[in-house]
């Protein structure tokens, strides 16, 4: 049912067409023309018309002339489908003036005739003689094609689903039904099982809980048979050269004008709106656009490094062009150094910025050095270790330091772009150590996290002894607490805050209640996208559920994007939903319901009640294009070179970077999905997501800390709920489902 233009046939290939269309014929369906008219010389004021035997003319009368519709600036396009007992066309292109009644123009030479969708002869120029004797050529190309009335009947819905009204579009943005609903699923009064156990389903096993410094890049430098890695090894008895920080930097107060500033909580976004794009629903007009649906992976701007761009598209992908081709060299690699005394959240801070940079496209590895000093010096090191006044502890300490450091230098040359060392890093003779390994080599930003409420640090004291390999082999929880605590009151005779190149400080952001953020000379796309983030991140304990949309109607047809209603599976679903909602949320009065700006997601959260819900066009489905609203079928049947490199190449070697002729790939769902995740991350209260397979896996991903790569394969069933426990100990998944 394509129209796009056939050159082959416009040059006389009109004989193979009929035999074609006479095949076709003898297996049913009706005839679909295209006519097309083109001329490079610019006549605004002259719209070319058909008149002749066609389809809703019927006539040579020139004021009955159907007229052409601009497809380009040089192109003029007609077309419509014969009746079956109507297929001998007797026609002939005319001109008529715009904005007058003045007489028009008919094309020289007989009139044309189209015979079962085959030319009678070939195909010639049309020509126009106009008054003043200049004569006007136009190139004619015709495309016939036969269709099954099924084809045409599927279609035609397509395009009438399109525009018939949404059920939904008076429902504001933000609402709320506090009202209960009467009555339970199908209508009676029953509803899940008392005990939501009964409808929990294994998780993914990658989302099992471990001890966040565990997750950090293994220590390849001391690591023997590490698998041919490129890392530099440093021999066993380097030697450590500690500069004088007071000839490295000068202090705090000497530093030129470095505009210090500082940062409340930003406040929540009531909604999120966006531009309405025009999804291209499937009609009887399909024409494929050529485009380049692939991004380029191998972009390196003459780096001289091996893959120093991000995975992205959009702002992340263009600030990555920006700095390649403007910033230093040393810019171009990203040092996150963390600074604090123990149990004040660095490692699981380092964490969540680590999951955030990967998801956003980065390359970004977790450094922790504490890990180091375990593999190097044994987990069951005593508290006297750590005393500064230990000339043996601090040489090893600082030494497995500059191991780490090193390690993540050697990867950012391999093409790592952000590196996060993980440590105390508490004195400035440490950091001045790290600033001078990093110099013309990656750009360092120290990250100080400090809390003062003593009840969290207790709590995070205990959760240490529980968790942290140093302790795995202490019986004695009491002693193990004592050891620690001893620990941290060595660091704290020798702490000195961060007040020395480019810093960011955390005071008192854990519990996501006021705090500040301070920051110090930063500048750049992804420094001040790492500030974001880090203002709006914060420790309190909340559930996040994901789930999908109930089956919608065209789940059931089996069409791709659209905008239809839920079928009857899909309202039982929603009841399902919003019985599971109201038991599992029934004390958590400032929970939430997000949906996308679709009706299917707006009428599986319907019948929720007592929460308010709000609608993200960010969460909206991954923008098919112009084969939105179709099955793979019909795909294959008019766009048959897109389906093509769909099934057979792109969207199956690199489905992450495929993108719809005119729609969207997978890392574009991700980059307008940001602003999404920083709301997540900013919310205490719980959140219900409503959404879509291929948004519901790029969120998913940024949680489970998926690699980019395995996205668009992460399986998201119907009905089932992905519940995402946020809180000190890491992400905890649990899945629910609820129905078939």
């Amino acid at each position: 049912m394509g129209t796009g233009v056939s050159k082959e046939e416009a040059d006389g290939g009109s004989e193979g067409t009929k035999d074609r269309l006479d095949d076709d014929h003898q297996a049913g369906g009706q005839l679909y023309v295209s006519l097309k008219m083109e001329n490079h010389k610019l006549t605004t004021h002259l719209v070319p018309h058909v008149y002749g035997s066609v389809p809703l003319v019927g006539s040579w009368d020139s004021s009955k002339a159907l007229s052409m519709e601009r497809e380009s600036v040089s192109m003029w396009e007609i077309s419509f489908v014969v009746p079956p007992n109507h297929e001998t066309l007797d026609f002939k292109f005319l001109l008529k003036p715009k904005h007058s009644d003045a007489p028009c123009f008919v094309e020289e030479g007989p009139s044309r005739l189209l015979i079962g969708g085959a030319l009678g002869e070939d195909a010639r120029h049309a020509l126009f003689k106009l008054d003043n004797d200049e004569v006007l050529e136009y190139q004619v190309f015709v495309k016939a094609d036969r269709v099954s009335p099924f084809d045409l009947a599927a279609s035609w819905r397509a395009y009438q689903d399109n525009f018939r009204p949404s059920s939904v579009r008076w429902i504001p943005d933000v609402s709320i039904n506090s009202a209960p609903q009467t009555g339970g699923e199908n209508g009676s009064s029953a509803g899940l099982e008392l005990d939501l156990e009964h409808y929990v389903v294994p998780a993914p096993s990658t989302s099992a809980h471990v001890y966040a410094a565990n997750m950090t890049e293994n220590p390849r430098s001391l690591i023997s048979g590490s698998g041919g890695s490129s890392f530099s090894s440093k021999p066993k008895g380097m030697e450590v050269n500690v500069p004088d920080s007071s000839k490295v930097f000068p202090s705090s107060g000497m530093v030129e004008s470095k505009s210090v500033g500082t940062f409340s909580p930003l406040q929540k976004q009531d909604s999120q709106r966006g531009i309405f794009v025009d999804r291209g629903v499937g009609s009887p007009r399909l024409v494929k656009s050529s485009s380049s649906n692939i991004f380029s992976s191998d972009l390196s701007l003459g780096t001289g490094t091996k893959n120093s761009m991000p995975a992205a598209a959009g702002a992340v992908a263009a600030a990555a062009v920006a700095d390649q081709m403007l910033g230093l060299k040393e810019d171009r690699h990203l040092a996150i150094v963390l600074v604090g005394l123990p149990a004040r959240g660095k490692t699981f801070t380092a964490a969540k910025l680590t999951r955030y940079l990967r998801w956003l496209g980065h390359e970004t590895k977790h450094f922790n050095v504490g890990k180091y000093r375990r593999l190097k010096h044994g987990a069951n090191q005593a508290a006297d270790f750590f005393r500064a006044d230990n000339p043996e502890g601090m040489e090893a300490r600082n030494e497995v330091a500059a191991l780490a450091f090193e390690d993540m230098l050697s990867w950012m040359n391999e093409g790592g772009q952000v590196g996060i060392f993980d440590a105390t890093n508490s004195n400035r003779r440490r950091r001045n150590m790290l600033m001078k390994l990093a110099e013309g080599k990656c750009k360092i930003i120290f990250l100080e996290t400090i809390c003062n409420d003593k009840n969290i640090i207790e709590k995070n004291i205990r959760l240490k002894i529980q968790q942290s390999p140093d302790y795995a082999e202490e019986p004695d929880f009491e002693a193990g607490l004592e050891d620690f605590k001893n620990r941290l009151a060595n660091y704290e005779k020798v702490y000195e805050p961060v007040g020395e190149g480019s810093y960011i400080k955390m005071i008192d952001k854990v519990s996501g209640h006021g705090g500040q953020i301070q920051v110090n000379n930063i500048s750049g796309y992804l420094p001040g996208r790492i500030v974001f983030f880090l203002v709006n991140t914060h420790l309190t304990p909340r559930p996040i559920l994901l789930t999908r949309h109930g089956e919608s109607q065209d789940n059931v047809r089996g069409r791709i994007g659209g905008d239809t209603a839920i079928s009857e599976k899909g309202e039982l679903y929603s009841k399902k939903l919003a019985n599971f909602v109201g038991k599992r949320l029934k004390s958590e009065r400032a929970a939430s319901i997000w949906t996308s700006t679709l009706q299917r997601t707006i009428l599986t959260a319907s019948p929720i009640v007592g929460f308010p819900k709000i609608q993200w066009r960010a969460l909206d489905e991954i923008n098919a294009g112009v084969c939105d609203g179709m099955t793979y079928e019909e795909i294959k049947k008019n766009m048959p070179e897109e389906y093509e490199y769909v099934a057979n190449s792109s969207r199956k070697k690199d489905k992450l970077r495929y993108r719809y002729p005119r729609g969207e790939s997978y890392l574009d769902v991700i980059q307008r999905l940001e602003p999404v995740i920083i709301e997540l991350e900013r919310q205490r209260a719980p959140v219900v997501v409503i959404s879509h397979q291929a948004v519901l896996r790029a969120l998913y991903a940024y949680f489970a800390d998926r690699p980019l790569k395995e996205v668009p394969h992460i399986e998201m069933p119907l009905h089932t709920i992905i519940e995402i426990q946020m809180g000190v100990t890491g992400v905890v998944e649990k899945r629910y489902k609820l129905m078939d």
